[in-house]
């Protein structure tokens, strides 16, 4: 579910290659007490993400394929304010569509707590916003790719094709980011790169069927969240899961809960009524009284950390590069 790890800075070097031409600039006042950290981390795919960086000198950088072309984009926040500077052909667009990312599109005070551990966690996370990007097929492809695996063998199938079969990041990019490749570059990879990268036929296939619809499917950017759904699961192979990790990510859809996740139910049944066996139906019944709000509600239960005691052990990743 979209925020559900944490975020480590990186080390990484800002790479310098040539000469680098002036990005574009903007700044966008941020509501008080806004935490980038938070609010960005749904676009993290891992903590090698190509795409994604979060430094230690407190800037975040993103690396797109937008409409006009890839692009990248830098944000730090400074006394209230987000600056932010972009490179490449996308970089008008990113800036143009800045204030959506951060946020400001969101409204916090929409949500009600009704249960002491989300009072608690609402009042100890008051900088968390639901971020819209616009961007359907930077959403679809890595949750396709975390179908019914773990986050490992997603997180590393995203970062092989994407550093392979994607370009480097314009700009003074931290060295590794990559912008993910557009729908043709998709469609081109050989069968076995996807073997390779460890994702199976089903995924690739879904994938591949999203591509040859690419422009349909950025359409749903305009869409309602209900209506843009529906036209996701008009692909086979994305379902309820899939189409509200996308949702939540490209619309900053407040309600739009996963269901179908292997761990959200119990850890949301742990959490609000202490029952680790709670399934889809239990969760959206204790969501309820958010309603309007129950991602965020969900989102504000994974912070709290409160999780139900393990009782096996992890699940072992495949390895289908190895068959």
């Amino acid at each position: 579910m979209a925020g559900r790890f944490p975020q480590r800075p990186t080390t990484a070097p800002v790479r310098v290659t040539g000469r680098t031409p002036a990005p574009l600039t903007r700044s966008h006042p941020l509501p008080p007490g806004t935490d980038l950290a938070l609010t960005l981390g749904p676009l993290r795919r891992g903590p090698a993400d190509p795409a994604y960086r979060a430094a230690r000198d407190g800037s975040f950088w993103r690396a797109s394929r937008t409409p006009e072309g890839p692009g990248t984009l830098r944000v730090t926040a400074r006394d209230g304010t987000a600056e932010a500077h972009a490179w490449g052909e996308g970089a008008a667009w990113l800036l143009d569509r800045l204030p959506a990312l951060l946020g400001a599109e969101d409204d916090p005070a929409a949500f009600t707590p009704r249960h002491k551990l989300l009072a608690a966690v609402h009042r100890r996370r008051p900088g968390l916003r639901l971020l819209r990007t616009g961007l359907v097929l930077e959403a679809l492809i890595p949750s396709v790719l975390e179908q019914k695996v773990t986050t490992d063998e997603a997180y590393r199938a995203w970062r092989l094709l994407v550093r392979k079969y994607g370009e480097p990041a314009p700009g003074p990019a931290p060295d590794g980011m990559h912008v993910m490749p557009d729908a043709r570059a998709w469609s081109l990879i050989p069968s076995w790169e996807w073997h390779r990268a460890g994702v199976d036929d089903k995924r690739a296939a879904t994938i591949l069927r999203a591509c040859r619809v690419a422009r349909r499917m950025e359409e749903a950017a305009d869409m309602t969240p209900a209506e843009a759904r529906k036209r996701l699961e008009l692909i086979p192979g994305v379902g309820p899961w899939t189409s509200a990790e996308v949702v939540q990510r490209t619309h900053g859809a407040p309600d739009e809960v996963t269901t179908g996740d292997y761990h959200l139910p119990g850890i949301v049944g742990w959490a609000l009524a202490g029952d680790r066996t709670a399934d889809d139906a239990a969760m959206l019944d204790l969501l309820a009284p958010y309603g309007g709000q129950r991602h965020r509600a969900a989102r504000l239960i994974l912070l709290s950390g409160r999780i139900p005691p393990r009782r096996a052990p992890r699940m072992t990743p495949g390895n289908i590069a190895a068959l």
